[in-house]
């Protein structure tokens, strides 16, 4: 079977950021139109505008920010094509928290290591692994799985109700991987309020209705900015005035 090698020149514009310019980092797409950019290039962008940077096409009148997704498959494939993109990215983010005297976080510590065993064999020319290093990984991968995210980088959350049509939780202090989403929140509620469903909620950081999608990570980032933990977080009935 005949095999074409493309150049990755050639497919440059399909992985680049058009803000930046840059290889995509933290891929994140517009759900309106489906053009990706990175997370902090886009978040940045959006903050003045309210449409896409590439077709113009209008994403939310006031609210363009919950119409954004994380793309994991897009931002995989950028790593796989980019040879070492993914460990310059880690070494970046270890060597900012290690300059503001933070504890590096458990995902970026675990990204590194699985960049580096995806990649030596490579590097050293060594086509096959040993077969005894497949069956410890495994024989280790159910352990992983039953991490349930507590090696991630974890998130401190309050959650108080601001509506009198909702009782608040007895427990409103959790503790969760920054990789939850919003949406994980509403279920969550949801469960301890016996509501009969998630979508009957709304929850908002500083009076703004957070998109179901977004990550606490990047609400963290966007709308808490530099304010000391916890994360203060309001929850209501949709649509319910404040």
């Amino acid at each position: 079977m005949l095999t074409r090698k493309i150049k990755l020149w050639d497919i440059n514009a399909h992985i680049t950021c058009r803000l930046c310019s840059g290889y995509l980092i933290d891929a994140t797409t517009v759900t309106e139109c489906l053009h990706t950019f990175c997370r902090s290039c886009l978040v940045k962008y959006l903050e003045e505008n309210n449409t896409c940077p590439t077709c113009r096409i209008v994403i939310h009148q006031s609210h363009p920010l919950q119409y954004i997704g994380h793309d994991r498959t897009m931002q995989d494939i950028v790593y796989k094509l980019v040879p070492g993109l993914q460990e310059a990215e880690m070494r970046k983010q270890r060597e900012f928290y290690h300059k503001l005297g933070m504890e590096v976080p458990g995902d970026i510590k675990g990204e590194t290591c699985s960049a580096k065993q995806h990649l030596d064999p490579h590097r050293n020319g060594e086509a096959k692994a040993d077969d005894s290093s497949h069956k410890e990984a495994a024989d280790e991968k159910p352990e992983e799985d039953n991490d349930y995210h507590r090696s991630d980088e974890q998130v401190s959350i309050c959650l108080e109700c601001n509506s009198s049509k909702l009782r608040g939780l007895k427990r409103k202090w959790i503790r969760c991987s920054a990789q939850a989403t919003v949406l994980h929140l509403k279920k969550f509620i949801a469960k301890k309020l016996n509501l009969s469903s998630f979508n009957e909620l709304d929850i908002l950081c500083n009076e703004e209705i957070l998109g179901k999608d977004h990550t606490l990570k990047f609400v963290v980032v966007t709308r808490w900015r530099f304010k000391k933990a916890p994360l203060l977080l309001h929850y209501r009935p949709k649509m319910d005035l404040l």
